[in-house]
């Protein structure tokens, strides 16, 4: 989707880590903000943080280093587990 966008033959809806560095660049440009709504993140919930299982720790820790490698700003917002 980004590649179309950026040969210009369409419009991409992402997620703006994504492309926040083309925006930068000006490669890509933001239209239709107004109508954009702001995307506070993900949440992952689960029963409670104490004998969390080894899957479940190794899943939080993967989405944790996932986040913080496409919006290193998102993940400072992220509480800990």
């Amino acid at each position: 989707m980004v590649d179309a966008a950026l040969q210009g033959t369409g419009l991409a809806f992402v997620f703006e880590g994504q492309v926040e560095e083309l925006i930068t660049k000006r490669k890509l440009v933001r239209v239709l903000a107004d109508w954009c709504p702001a995307y506070p993140g993900f949440f992952l919930y689960y029963p409670s943080r104490r004998q969390l299982p080894a899957a479940l720790r190794a899943f939080v820790d993967f989405a944790r280093a996932a986040v913080a490698s496409v919006a290193p700003r998102a993940n400072a917002k992220m509480p800990r587990a």
